[in-house]
C-alpha cells in the first residue's frame, strides 16, 4: 500500500550538524538491559531497530570511565580500545538499513553504585550517595574536573573510532553534568557553583571539548532535563531549564530535552500520563535555539507525530516504549500499514526488565531481546516446515490470542475456542480498572491481525471438555484457559493460608463479576504489582472508606520495578486510601480481620464490610489434566501434542503469557537443537 500523504512530512530529511538523518523516526537512548556483557544481543536488536526504519537509533547509557559503574545493571562502557571494537558491530548494524547511530556517553556521578569497580563516588558536592547504599559521594575538586573533561573527550574519540554518528553529552536524569547544573545538587562555592552561569560552566566546556575532539564528522547531541519537577527549589521549564538552553542554544547540533527528577518522570506508564504528557514542559525549546529538537512522549499515532512537527514543538519524533513495542512502527506508517502498529501500552514492563538487571522484554513483542538469542525477528516468521498442522487453541487470552496469531503467521490451520462470547482473558477484565484502559491494546492489535489471516476460525461462547477436543480431530491441542485468584490468601509473602470464616470475602475474580462490594473495604494485597492498588482506587472513587493492606513495607512493591510504585503510593494516599503496611493477614470472619505484624508477629484487629483478597492466583489446568489422563486415546483421536501456556502453565504477567504463546508457535514442529536459546559468551582479548 502506498503511504498516506498526511504523513509525508515525517519522512524528511533533517541535518544534524555532519550528519543527515534520513526520516524524523529518532529511537532515543534507552536501555535494553544487555550492556557490555552482552554486545552481540545488543547489536541485532538495534539493527532491527534500523530495518524498521528508525532514522536515527542511539545505545543505552555508555559509562566513559570505571568511577561511572551501575552494576549489576545492563550498562555500555567507552573505557578502552576493546569497547571500540565491542560496539562496531552496533554501528555496522545501525548502518546497514541506512540510519544513523548515536551513543550516549554517561557518568553518573553521585547516581552511580561503583560496586563492581569500587572507585569512589563522585560529585559536585560531597553528599550521600543518590542510589541508597552504606557509601557517600565525594566532592570534586578542580583535578577531578579537569580529568572529568579528558576522560569524556577520549571517550567521545573512543565512540568516533566506533563509526558513531551522534555522539551525546549526557546532562539528563540526575546524572553527573545534570548534578552540576542542578541547584538542589551542586553546592559548590567556586566557578563551577553559585550562579546558573557558574553551573552551567562544565556542561559548556563539555560540549566545546566535544566540537574539538569529533565534531568535524560526528554530530554533538545534549540530552538536557529541562524541568526536574521538583518545583520552585529545582530547576524548572519556565526557569532555569529554559535559561539554561538560551545560554547554550546554538552550541550542540541536537538537544534532546524531556523532564527528570527520576526516570520514572520521564517514562511515566499510561497509567500517570497520555501520549505526548512532556509537550507543556519542553514546548519552548524550538523558541530559543535553531538547532534540531527531539523529544519523547510515548507517541504511538501518526497523526500525533505529525502535529508535533507541525505545531513546531519538536523537529524528531522521539520514542523509546514505543520502539520497543513495534521496531517497524516507521516503516508501517511508510506503507501504508499503520493500522498494524504495535502500539506501546505504556505499562513499562520493559523498564522493569532494566531494573531487574535482565534483557529487556516487552508485553506487546514478545520477540524483543530474543533476536539474537532466539533469532526471532518481530515481523519475520518461518512458515510450517513439514507443511501445516490443525492446531486448537483452548483460551482467547493474552497467551491464547498470541499463539494463534503467530500459529496463522506460520501458515498452520488454526481453530480458537474461548467460553465466552467476548475474546480477551484477563485483558477484558484488568484493562477496565483505573489507567488500565491502554492494556486493551494486547487483545485489540491481536484481535486485528487475526482478522487478516483466513488460516484462523474462531469459536467464542464455546466451552469445551475433554470429550469435545477428542472429537476435533486437532493434531496439536493448546490450552491457554488462564487462571483464577486464590482464595486462601496465600500470595507472594504469606506462605500459609489465613484462616477464612464466613462474611463478604471476595477475590478480583468477584469483583470483575459484578459483585457487590459494601464498606468499608479493606483490601489484602499480597501480590504487589497493579491490581491491588487499582482496586483500592476504583472503590475510593465509588465512594468508600478503603484501607490497602500489605505484608510489604510501601504500598504495590513490585512496581518499583516498572518506575510505578511511588506514583501508585502517592495517588492512593491523596485520594484518602489509608495503608496498612508490614500486615499480613491472619485470619477474618464476620467483618473482623487480623492483621499480624510482619515483623513482630503482634495482631491487630480490622473491621470491614468487604475484604478483597489480592493474593496469588492458580492455573485453570482442570481441562489439561483431564485430557492427560485420556492419554491412552490421543492416538485413536489423531493427537500428536497437549500443551499448556501462558497462565494455564504458570500464572504470571500478561507479558510471560504473550512471550509463552508465541515461543510455542514459534518452535512447533522444530527440532529440539534449534530452539535451544544461545549465550554470549566473554571473548578473548
Amino acid at each position: 500500500m502506498a503511504r498516506n500523504p498526511r504523513y509525508d512530512i515525517l519522512f524528511e530529511p533533517v541535518r544534524i550538524g555532519p550528519v543527515t538523518a534520513p526520516n524524523r523516526f529518532y529511537q532515543t537512548p534507552h536501555a535494553i538491559g544487555m550492556g557490555y556483557l552482552k554486545p552481540e544481543s545488543g547489536a541485532r536488536l538495534r539493527g532491527i531497530k534500523a530495518e524498521g526504519g528508525w532514522g536515527v537509533v542511539c545505545t543505552e547509557y555508555c559509562s566513559i570511565h570505571p568511577s561511572s559503574d551501575d552494576s549489576p545493571f545492563g550498562f555500555l562502557t567507552l573505557w578502552d580500545e576493546d569497547d571500540v571494537r565491542s560496539l562496531v558491530p552496533t554501528v555496522e548494524a545501525i548502518h546497514a538499513h541506512g540510519s544513523l547511530a548515536g551513543v550516549e556517553l554517561w557518568h553518573g556521578g553521585s547516581h552511580a553504585n561503583n560496586r563492581l569497580t569500587r572507585e569512589p563516588v563522585l560529585a559536585p558536592s560531597a553528599r550521600p550517595a543518590l542510589i541508597p547504599q552504606p557509601g557517600s559521594a565525594r566532592a570534586m575538586d578542580k583535578a577531578d574536573i579537569k580529568a572529568f573533561r579528558t576522560w569524556h573527550r577520549d571517550a567521545a574519540l573512543r565512540a568516533k573510532r566506533a563509526g558513531f554518528d551522534i555522539v551525546y553529552c549526557y546532562a539528563g536524569h540526575d546524572y553527573l553534568p545534570f548534578q552540576f547544573l542542578s541547584p538542589r545538587l551542586n553546592l559548590r562555592g567556586d566557578e563551577y557553583g553559585g550562579s546558573l552561569a557558574n553551573r552551567t560552566r562544565l556542561l559548556r566546556e563539555l560540549i566545546e571539548d566535544m566540537h574539538e575532539a569529533v565534531g568535524d564528522r560526528c554530530a554533538v547531541a545534549v540530552r538536557l532535563s529541562v524541568d526536574e519537577l521538583h518545583g520552585p527549589r529545582g530547576i524548572t521549564s519556565q526557569g532555569e531549564g529554559r535559561e539554561i538552553l538560551a545560554m547554550l542554544a546554538e552550541l550542540p547540533d541536537l538537544w534532546d530535552v524531556n523532564v527528570s527528577g527520576s526516570l520514572g518522570n520521564d517514562s511515566r506508564s499510561a497509567r500517570f500520563s497520555n501520549e505526548g504528557f512532556q509537550e507543556e514542559h519542553v514546548a519552548f525549546v524550538k523558541a530559543v535555539t535553531s538547532k534540531p529538537v527531539v523529544s519523547v512522549g510515548r507517541f504511538t499515532s501518526p497523526d500525533s507525530m505529525v502535529s508535533q512537527v507541525r505545531r513546531g514543538i519538536q523537529d524528531f519524533i522521539g520514542a523509546a516504549r514505543p520502539s520497543i513495542a513495534d521496531p517497524f512502527l516507521p516503516r508501517k506508517i511508510d506503507e501504508g500499514r499503520e493500522d498494524e502498529i504495535r502500539e506501546c501500552i505504556g505499562c513499562n514492563i520493559c523498564r522493569s526488565a532494566n531494573n531487574e538487571a535482565v534483557p529487556l522484554r516487552c508485553t506487546q513483542n514478545p520477540t524483543i531481546g530474543e533476536e539474537w538469542r532466539r533469532g526471532w525477528h518481530p515481523e519475520r516468521i518461518e512458515t510450517a516446515a513439514a507443511g501445516p498442522s490443525r492446531v486448537l487453541v483452548v483460551g482467547s487470552g493474552p497467551a491464547g490470542l498470541e499463539c494463534a496469531l503467530t500459529l496463522g503467521r506460520r501458515g498452520h490451520r488454526v481453530m480458537l475456542a474461548e467460553a465466552e462470547r467476548r475474546l480477551g482473558g484477563r485483558i477484558n477484565r484488568e484493562s477496565t480498572l483505573p489507567g488500565l484502559a491502554s492494556w486493551a491494546r494486547v487483545r485489540d492489535y491481536r484481535l486485528h491481525m487475526i482478522g487478516k489471516l483466513s488460516e484462523i476460525e474462531i469459536f467464542p461462547e464455546s466451552s469445551l471438555g475433554a470429550e469435545d477436543i477428542l472429537a476435533l480431530e486437532a493434531e496439536h491441542v493448546v490450552l491457554a484457559t488462564g487462571s483464577h485468584w486464590r482464595r486462601d490468601g496465600i500470595g507472594s509473602l504469606g506462605e500459609e493460608a489465613a484462616e477464612l470464616g464466613t462474611g463478604r470475602i471476595l477475590t478480583p475474580d468477584d469483583v470483575f463479576a459484578g459483585a457487590k462490594v459494601s464498606g468499608p473495604v479493606l483490601i489484602y494485597d499480597d501480590e504487589h504489582y497493579a491490581v491491588g492498588g487499582a482496586l483500592a482506587e476504583t472503590f475510593r472513587r465509588q465512594g468508600h472508606e478503603v484501607w490497602l493492606a500489605t505484608p510489604a513495607a510501601v504500598l504495590s512493591s513490585w512496581a518499583v520495578m516498572t518506575d510505578e510504585q511511588f506514583f501508585i503510593h502517592r495517588r492512593l494516599l491523596e485520594l484518602g486510601v489509608e495503608p496498612l503496611l508490614g500486615q499480613k493477614l491472619a485470619r477474618a470472619a464476620e467483618g473482623v480481620a487480623e492483621l499480624a505484624c510482619t515483623y513482630t508477629g503482634r495482631i491487630r484487629r480490622h473491621d470491614f464490610g468487604t475484604l478483597v483478597l489480592v493474593t496469588g492466583r492458580v492455573a485453570e489446568d482442570g481441562l489439561y489434566r483431564e485430557l492427560a489422563d485420556m492419554a491412552g486415546r490421543w492416538q485413536e483421536a489423531g493427537i500428536r501434542s497437549v500443551t499448556r501456556i501462558g497462565d494455564c502453565l504458570a500464572p504470571s504477567s500478561i507479558a510471560d503469557a504473550v512471550h509463552a504463546g508465541h515461543r510455542w508457535a514459534r518452535e512447533l514442529d522444530r527440532p529440539p537443537a534449534e530452539i535451544v536459546p544461545r549465550r554470549e559468551r566473554p571473548l578473548p582479548a
